[in-house]
């Protein structure tokens, strides 16, 4: 094969490995939007202050389940500074209306604010209200906290 011949060959293998792009790379963008956000229950571990019964919790909750929450309980797990649960309770948030975020606040006798390292929802003890599943409170749970406490599911 001639040189020529070869560069030719090496010229259209180019042009071709340089064709059009793959259909997945002219997708267009996604909506500024964002995707849709479906139904949620936001838990925000607010603040954790020293109070005279022991620590005081406070939770900031909005319900975006598009339906009134008229019984709201979690079960929440204490975990210490060695990572050890050192008790369960259960906090009972009553009736959370649709669309309202609400302030709650629970004094845990006998907690160490200090010596919390983090708070888990274990489970939803009570979830009512009309047309609500009584799943629906974990499933749409959002958890978020503005303290050094980790906060979660």
């Amino acid at each position: 094969m001639s040189l020529t011949t070869s560069l030719r060959l090496l010229t259209s293998a180019l042009a071709m490995s340089l064709g059009p792009a793959p259909a997945w790379a002219q997708s267009a963008p996604a909506p500024a939007s964002g995707p849709a956000q479906g139904p949620a229950l936001s838990l925000e571990l607010n603040a954790a202050q020293p109070s005279e019964k022991g620590c005081r919790l406070t939770f900031v909750v909005n319900n975006a389940l598009g339906a009134d929450l008229s019984k709201a309980a979690f079960e929440i797990a204490l975990f210490n500074e060695a990572g050890v649960v050192d008790r369960l309770a259960v906090l009972d948030f009553k009736d959370l209306p649709a669309g309202k975020t609400k302030v709650a606040r629970f004094d845990l006798a006998g907690a160490d604010c200090g010596r919390l390292s983090r708070v888990l929802i274990n489970s939803a003890t009570e979830c009512a209200g009309s047309g609500v599943e009584p799943a629906a409170c974990m499933r749409a749970l959002k958890t978020s906290t503005k303290t050094a406490i980790a906060f979660g599911i």
